[in-house]
């Protein structure tokens, strides 16, 4: 069932994705190109953004620094003022740093909040009133499956996915009647930067390209929570009301760790 008003057709929309540089926000930004849509791109990374641009006519480069307000609310008055409100709003920069807790670092786990969480709310906070004002709009956050329950490895990472789980679904309650739509992208395991970090063994381990054909779909079709593979996904969510023996036990056979 569609939670949110679908997007037939990209030609025309303005999109904007934060955090294209690399990765499942490049690969989507492609997509969304190649369907027709007006791209703007955000990371820290000028030069990534220009050869973006670059390959793609029509595309736009905003840098900023996530963890920066002003930097964002900048980036988003750029946009605002040469296409106008967007359509879509992706926020998909993330960072990711292997942690256990027996390697504990205060320093790593502030950083993981600062960009994954703080910096969605810096990004909220200079887009949603030019969404309410226009009556329409989309709103959609990177999540992981790390949110759904702990996973090793995932001390930094995981709780700020958690965060932004529950983050989308409050967004989605207190914007839907608002005509604006919300999603939360919980992928499973993909290859891009930062998980060739990862030492154990990633099961059904995807393309950032086969992530962004997922992500669009998802969007296409008005769901709430893009997921997947859904062979790995379903799994995990078949796990988030497991017994905590049973689930730690699944997890370290899984993972071997």
């Amino acid at each position: 069932m569609a939670l949110n008003p679908r997007f037939e057709t990209w030609s025309g929309r303005n999109v904007w994705v934060v955090g294209a540089s690399s990765g499942i926000g490049r690969a989507t930004a492609a997509a969304l190109h190649a369907k027709g849509a007006r791209v703007a791109v955000s990371a820290r990374s000028g030069a990534a953004l220009l050869e973006f641009v670059a390959a793609h006519p029509g595309s736009m480069a905003l840098p900023l620094d996530l963890t920066d307000h002003e930097s964002v609310k900048a980036a988003a008055q750029r946009l605002h003022a040469a296409w106008g409100a967007p359509d879509l709003v992706f926020a998909c920069a993330g960072h990711y740093q292997p942690l256990r807790a027996t390697a504990f670092s205060l320093a790593e786990m502030k950083r993981h909040v600062d960009i994954n969480y703080v910096g969605t709310l810096h990004l909220l906070d200079a887009t949603l009133p030019m969404l309410l004002a226009q009556g329409r709009g989309h709103l959609s956050l990177m999540g992981s499956v790390a949110g759904y329950r702990g996973l090793p490895q995932a001390l930094a990472y995981g709780p700020t996915k958690a965060a932004l789980n529950n983050l989308a679904e409050v967004l989605y309650m207190d914007l839907h009647d608002h005509g604006l739509g919300v999603s939360i992208v919980n992928p499973g395991f993909v290859d891009t930067p930062l998980t060739a970090q990862n030492r154990f063994r990633m099961p059904a381990l995807m393309t950032s390209e086969q992530a962004a054909v997922e992500i669009v779909r998802g969007w296409e079709a008005g769901r709430f929570e893009i997921h997947f593979p859904r062979r790995f996904t379903l799994g995990l969510k078949t796990l988030q009301s497991a017994w905590h023996g049973l689930y730690f036990a699944a997890v370290r056979r899984a993972t071997g760790l």
